[in-house]
């Protein structure tokens, strides 16, 4: 999950005319949840953005669906409740409901700091994508994944595609893999960390994904792509990776930082102590040696 700070330009309403966003708080205030993110204000805003790029669409039937039934639920349990509101009232194929997604969507993010709580608009748009962009039932009997990668590579970059990503992983992960191998390249950070943070074996709030638990020798190649990355954003999320397969397969991981200390500069430094530092406080000899080492 995006770090969450004090609010951001993402959070600040758009006019009348185009797309908007809910107003959202720097943080969490005592008394209230995640969940409140997703409250009244969220449904109107997602309502308004669909109907001016859908003109079929009911704005007033999907609030009354949308509405119905939300207010216990916590935050992950109201993206899936409005996903399956905007299941009952976007077009039922699902790629032509992913198209008027796509269409609806804000401007994507334009820095990597400073995100705010507002992004969590976007947490019903790819729990629609996992949920329903696996099958071919969904679509006609088309092949979803297209589709799906598209949407999550757009909505990555406005909120984070890492929890739709996973089940992708799990149903066909040398195809998903391949594709995440490909947006290593790409211009934008959000979509480069989207590749390192999807694929973490143990990424937490998350499902996790056994066959990389069991071996994560699949996922290394994009590892290795953005080791050297220019932004500290995709970094973190290499080293946190690590720190993933630390748990399970210590010996991989430090050989891993080990190859990677040669020629290393200090971002690369940097990164190989990010990730050791659970193994390291547990006292484990290897990390303390690796990073002395990477000082």
């Amino acid at each position: 999950m995006k770090a969450a700070a004090k609010t951001s330009p993402i959070s600040t309403r758009a006019d009348d005319d185009g797309p908007r966003l809910p107003d959202a708080p720097r943080s969490i205030q005592k008394g209230s949840s995640l969940g409140d993110l997703l409250d009244a204000e969220a449904i109107s805003c997602l309502a308004h953005n669909l109907a001016r790029v859908h003109p079929e669409f009911d704005r007033a039937a999907f609030q009354r669906t949308a509405s119905d039934g939300l207010k216990p639920l916590a935050i992950l349990q109201r993206g899936q409740h409005l996903a399956g509101a905007l299941r009952q009232h976007l077009p039922t194929r699902y790629e032509e409901a992913v198209h008027v997604l796509i269409r609806s969507l804000t401007p994507p993010l334009s820095g990597t700091d400073d995100l705010g709580l507002g992004v969590f608009f976007y947490l019903p748009h790819v729990c629609f994508v996992a949920t329903y962009g696996l099958d071919t039932a969904h679509n006609g009997g088309r092949d979803p994944f297209e589709i799906s990668m598209t949407a999550q590579r757009e909505l990555t970059r406005r909120f984070s595609a890492e929890f739709s990503m996973r089940p992708f992983l799990i149903r066909w992960p040398e195809q998903t893999l391949a594709r995440l191998l490909e947006w290593t390249r790409d211009s934008d950070p959000h979509v480069r960390r989207l590749c390192s943070e999807g694929a973490r074996p143990r990424l937490p709030w998350a499902m996790r994904i056994p066959a990389f638990v069991k071996d994560p020798s699949p996922v290394l190649p994009i590892l290795e792509a953005l080791k050297d990355d220019p932004e500290l954003y995709v970094r973190r999320s290499v080293a946190n990776h690590i720190g993933d397969i630390a748990k399970d397969h210590a010996e991989l991981a430090f050989d891993l930082c080990r190859g990677w200390l040669k020629g290393a500069n200090d971002e690369r430094k940097w990164l190989i102590r990010h990730a050791l530092r659970h193994p390291a406080k547990k006292g484990v000899k290897d990390a303390l040696n690796l990073r002395k080492l990477a000082k």
